[in-house]
């Protein structure tokens, strides 16, 4: 019998579109987008669904995003398909934390519009990201340090691509220096912030005053977190390890590692796009797992076998 891990995507995966095909099939899905307009006071589906800038805003991307995973994984749930543990890239975290049980569907949606809006806000003037190609993550994290300035590993995704990011100035000195360290490619990224730097720390202090009202359930599903990329053993740490994440690396690669050597050998990638599975085919290179996606009705085909093994 497979043993099976739900992983959730973060931002910027989204797209005008993303989980139409469900929402118009399954009644679990447009009771998930009716509990998210509700939480939050957005039109979600509208967000989603029809053309419009506000998809690409992070203050409404994170909720958009959510709800759809949400939704999806609900499906999942509804045909007998369950993980023994459940993991995400930043914003997925969220899409985790409910499958884990720790987060209410209502919660997680209030939470994160309010993550949406705080990041939004806190997004300082003169910040970057650039992703560095064939470099290990190790030698990055190096030359970060010793780089005048504010720059950090915001995301380690897999063997040869790592994301840095913090202050223009420094990213940019950063990113030279890792040219002659033998990086293959130093890429800036079209993002609106220094997302997961240092520069965001006021973000997670505001975070966490939210998240001081919201009532955690007990961890039904092993899940694991980006900041340690180990499994969450006590929800009394859940607050200040979604504080931290705001601000920390995101350590997937190391998470889906962690996932492996534990012996889950299907990983389902909930929500749009594929961008885990990209980065599984550079971590599992030795193919010990299988992935899938489920972002299109036909995609739970792929799957059904999992019911019955």
């Amino acid at each position: 019998m497979s043993r099976i891990a739900f992983v959730f995507p973060g931002q910027g995966a989204q797209y005008v579109g993303m989980g139409k095909d469900f929402y118009e099939n399954f009644q679990v899905c447009k009771d998930i987008f009716a509990t998210a307009k509700e939480a939050t006071g957005l039109d979600v589906e509208a967000i989603c669904f029809e053309e419009n800038e506000e998809i690409n805003i992070t203050e409404y991307t994170q909720i958009a995003m959510l709800t759809v995973e949400v939704a999806l994984a609900k499906v999942l749930e509804e045909k007998g398909i369950r993980p023994e543990v459940t993991a995400g890239l930043s914003l997925g975290e969220y899409g985790a934390l409910v499958t884990a049980g720790v987060l209410s569907v209502e919660d997680a949606f209030k939470v994160v519009r309010q993550r949406g809006i705080l990041m939004q806000e806190a997004v300082p003037t003169g910040g970057a990201m650039a992703a560095i190609l064939g470099l290990d993550g190790a030698v990055i994290a190096d030359i970060c340090e010793k780089t005048e300035g504010i720059v950090s590993v915001a995301n380690y995704n897999c063997p040869g691509q790592i994301v840095i990011t913090g202050e223009e100035a420094a990213v940019d000195k950063a990113c030279e220096a890792l040219k002659e360290q033998g990086a293959k490619r130093c890429v800036k990224l079209n993002v609106s912030g220094p997302f997961h730097s240092a520069m965001l720390q006021d973000a997670g202090a505001k975070l966490y005053e939210v998240l001081a009202d919201v009532s955690l359930g007990e961890i039904k599903v092993p899940y694991l977190t980006n900041v340690t990329a180990d499994y969450v053993k006590d929800t009394a740490n859940v607050k200040e390890l979604l504080k931290e994440q705001v601000y920390s690396s995101v350590k997937w690669q190391q998470s889906v590692e962690k996932m492996i050597e534990d012996g889950i050998d299907t990983f389902i990638e909930i929500g749009p796009g594929k961008t885990l599975a990209g980065f599984m085919r550079k971590i599992d290179k030795e193919k010990k797992v299988t992935m899938f996606n489920v972002e299109k009705i036909e995609d739970l085909e792929k799957i059904a076998a999992l019911c019955q093994g």
